[in-house]
Parts: C-alpha cells; structure tokens; sequence
C-alpha cells in the first residue's frame, strides 16, 4: 500500500498543495528534540539527588543521547530516501515519544541511561528528514523563507528549553520535563500524518559496508572526544585509552571515506555532493556554529549562578533578547536568502556571532550591571538569525532529489559533530582556566573544584569570571573560520538564471510535489 502510494504520479489537474502545513507539522518534533537538548542540563542537580547519582552517572544522561543522536544520522538520512522521510519521521517520532514516557517512570539511573539512548535515536531519525522535506517539497526559490521558520524554530527552542525545564522541576518534579513530550508527540504525529506528504522513494541499494564502518568511526571519535575529559585523557579500561578510541575513530573514517570513493553501486555518503562547492562550505560553516553554540553557553550559565548567584530558571531568562530577536528576525532572512548572494546574509551572522562573544568577554566581571550584558547577548541574537536559514538553505540548493536524505543526514552530522567537539574543548579549557585563576583553598583544597556548585564567596569571583570570559573567546575564534568559509560561497544556481527561466523552473518544481497523502 505505501509503495503504491509512494509510486503514485502527481495529479496533473489537481490544485497545487502548500507545503508550508507540513513544514509546521515537521517544525514541533523539531522543536521538541531541540528542547530536549536543553531542558535536561536544568534537571541535571535534582536527577542526581532522587536517583541517588554521582557526577558520572549523571553525565551519561545527556552523553548517551548525545552519541545515540549523533552516530546514527548519516544512516537514517540515507533511509529517508530509501522508506520515506515520512514513514521515518513517524517511526522516530513514536520511538522519541514512548522513550520520553519511559525517561519519565525511570527510578534508576542506568535505567535512565537506557531510555535516553532510545530517545536520542529516535531525535536521529527525525532531524534529517525536515531538511529533506523542505528540500523537496519547496522550489529552489523558496526554500529560504522554508529555512527561515526552521532556525526560528531553533532560536525560540534554546529559549523554551532552560526556562520551562526550571518552572517543571521546581512545581512538579524532574519526570515533568520528559512526561510533557507524551502530549507534544501525539499532537506532532497526528499533524504529520495529516499534512506531510508521501513522497516518491528512491530504490537504493543500502551499503552495510558503509553503514559499518560509519557507525564504528563516529561512535569511537565522538565517544573520545565527549568523554575524554571525564577520564582524563588517559586510559578508560584495559589496554583502552581516550586517544586510541580517538585514533581508531578517525582511521576508521579514513577507511570509510575510501570505501565510498571506491564503491561503484551506491556509498551511503555519496562524494558527488561535495563537488558543489557551496554544499562543502556550509557544511564547514555549521560545524563551526555547533561548535560554538554548545561552548558558549556553559561559561554564561556558570558565571551567571556562580558568580551572579542566579537561579537555574533566572539564568536562562538572560538569553531572552537572543532568542527573541533570533524568533523574529529567521523568517524575515529566510526571504532575503532566497534574493541576495548567501555569503552576504550568512556573513552577517558569522560575523556578528564571533564579536558579540569577544564583547561578552570584556564585560564580564562581577560588578557589570546586567543590563549590559544583555547588548551582546541581544547582538548573539541578530547573529543567530542570520546563520541557520543562509546555511542550510545554502547546503541543500542544488542537491538532486535523490540525494536529499544523504545531503541532510551529513549537514546534521557535521552540525552534531561540532556540538560533541565544542562541549569537549570548551570543559578542557575552562578547567585550565580555572586552575589558572582561582587560589589555593586553606587546607590544600583548590577553589576549582568549588567551582559551579553554587554560588562561590565574594573573593573568588574576580578571578572565576575572568576564567569563563577567556572560555568565551574560543568559540570566537572557531567561528572566523566559518565566517572566512561563507565568504567564498559561490551564487547559488537558480540566481544565475533569467528570472523568466528561475521563475518557470520553480514553477516546474512546485508542480512536480506529489499531492499530501497519509501513510
């Protein structure tokens, strides 16, 4: 029945169907994996006192998502081409939901480990598949303003996610903030059955060869990085340290790469999409915006409760004029994505991202009035608008359609990659700087390890503060590089044409969406 449905040709005389109800459909699983992200490192405190956790346990809750969200994502882009990115978004969707309501009635901590992994698996099934529906459901002229709502989406998110996380823990419990996805699940996969298309599918041959050697290689390098500071950088058990796991990964991916170069079916990643050039640089560009989305926030939020003494819940309120002015400003840059030359519109933000976290770390001391630390988290806001609709938009432009899934899966794995690397780097430095800027306690105690524990005694805040505002000019320093690859995007091909030829291709392209049906 789905391949009949699947295979079906678009009614010639029926009407054309909007693509925008199922873009908003795809956008709240979207926004509910996004706020997942967040919400659970406000939960971490109360986790670790009801389950009876240490630090190390507790930290598996949100790496065992990590990696299970992560690993998977070159795979199940591939399979939205293969199944249906419909029929994989609902399936990932129903895995996210029911793990949540699993999260939620856990009373162990490995218990919890668990579940998480299954959530994050299901978070891996379902990103690629917005990028592939935007993709082919939009005309090439479009598909920024479709971008637009999509890094609207995960401006709000960043916002929604620390703030709702404090109000459920401190009025109904650490399981709220999983039990709330229950509800959101079942509304996000009745709306997707509904409105999301049925789109063609492409009769792939799956390269387990492939599929392999990717997971070994990711898993192996994305658990080095992740956990490398939790053992030191040195051995994890046995003959196994942190820099051979490191080693085995990127050899692995080395062997990975080759075999897709020389596997003449179909490679899982096929390397014909990094020949459009502008494919290759937003993938350069969005790991470095992953990487310096996911550092910047850990010395903001430490200085803000450590140095500030601010709640969890008031801390996130700091990033209120971000997340609004990222919120109005996507949409409106969408448009100007499909019009204007992407290096100019992804170059502002790049820009913009890098100098608002130098500005931050000039001002902030423990005497600044909070109002103007609000400036450059405002300004972090105009850069966040003008970074994620140009980039993904500038990635999947010239994709072919066969190929939408795979180009999705390896955006979201480069944009993952570059969380997992930001999250690593950024702890390594703080914990130097931190040894560098804080006393010796009276006993032979370090003042580090009071650090982030609550708020510290006055004579400790210089020299914290000062350790977390020189954090912040590593992801500065990450994001030239993303600014300097935005820079040589060349002019996407649909703005080379006559407008009449642009005009009557995206014409063309509208016309060629198959109608929505249920699965």
């Amino acid at each position: 029945m789905a391949d009949a449905l699947n295979d079906r040709p678009p009614g010639r005389h029926e009407a054309p169907v909007s693509p925008w109800p199922a873009l908003w459909a795809l956008c709240l699983g979207f926004f509910m994996i996004l706020v997942d992200s967040t919400i659970v490192s406000v939960a971490t405190p109360a986790i670790m006192t009801d389950l009876d956790a240490g630090v190390n346990s507790v930290v598996w809750v949100t790496s065992a998502y990590l990696l299970a969200y992560a690993v998977p994502l070159l795979i199940t882009g591939r399979l939205g081409d293969r199944f249906g990115p419909k029929n994989l978004y609902l399936v990932g969707l129903a895995v996210f939901t029911l793990s949540s309501l699993w999260c939620g009635f856990t009373g162990t901590i490995d218990h919890l480990v668990i579940a998480r992994v299954f959530q994050g698996f299901g978070a891996a099934m379902m990103t690629p598949q917005t990028m592939s529906v935007i993709t082919r459901t939009f005309p090439a002229t479009k598909r920024g303003q479709a971008m637009g709502l999509w890094g609207a989406v995960a401006g709000v998110a960043t916002l929604v996610g620390p703030i709702v996380g404090g109000v459920l823990i401190d009025s109904l419990g650490w399981e709220w903030i999983f039990f709330i996805n229950v509800p959101v699940g079942v509304v996000g996969f009745v709306l997707a059955m509904i409105f999301v298309p049925v789109l063609p599918t492409h009769s792939h041959r799956f390269d387990m060869v492939g599929v392999m050697l990717s997971a070994i290689g990711l898993f192996c390098l994305v658990f080095g990085i992740q956990e490398g500071q939790n053992y030191d950088w040195g051995q994890i058990t046995g003959p196994v340290s942190v820099w051979s796991l490191i080693g085995v990964g990127v050899l692995v991916l080395v062997v990975f790469v080759v075999w897709q170069g020389r596997n003449r079916r179909e490679p899982l990643v096929p390397l014909s999409l990094f020949r459009d050039r502008n494919f290759s640089l937003a993938n350069v560009s969005i790991t470095t915006v992953g990487f310096a989305i996911t550092a910047m926030a850990f010395p903001i939020m430490l200085y803000a409760q450590s140095v500030r003494g601010l709640s969890p819940t008031r801390s996130a309120l700091l990033l209120v004029p971000m997340a609004v002015i990222s919120g109005v400003l996507a949409p409106f840059v969408g448009k100007l994505a499909d019009r204007f030359h992407p290096r100019y519109i992804a170059g502002v933000g790049l820009a913009a991202f890098p100098i608002s976290m130098v500005w931050l770390s000039q001002i902030m001391t423990p005497e600044v009035p909070i109002w103007q630390l609000l400036l450059p988290i405002a300004l972090l806001g105009v850069a966040n608008g003008f970074m994620w609709s140009p980039l993904s938009t500038t990635a999947t432009r010239n994709l072919p359609m066969s190929q939408a899934g795979a180009g999705s899966g390896v955006y979201n794995t480069t944009r993952q990659f570059g969380a997992v690397l930001g999250s690593a780097a950024i702890g390594v430095l703080m914990e130097s700087q931190l040894a560098s800027h804080l006393p010796a306690m009276p006993g032979g105690g370090s003042a580090e390890a009071a650090a982030g524990t609550g708020p510290l005694p006055a004579a400790l805040h210089d020299g914290f503060s000062q350790a977390m505002a020189n954090s912040l000019l590593l992801p500065a320093a990450v994001l030239v590089v993303g600014f300097l690859a935005a820079m040589v995007f060349e002019r996407p091909a649909h703005m080379r044409r006559a407008p009449a030829v642009a005009d009557r291709s995206g014409s063309e392209q509208a016309d060629a969406q198959p109608e929505p049906s249920a699965v």
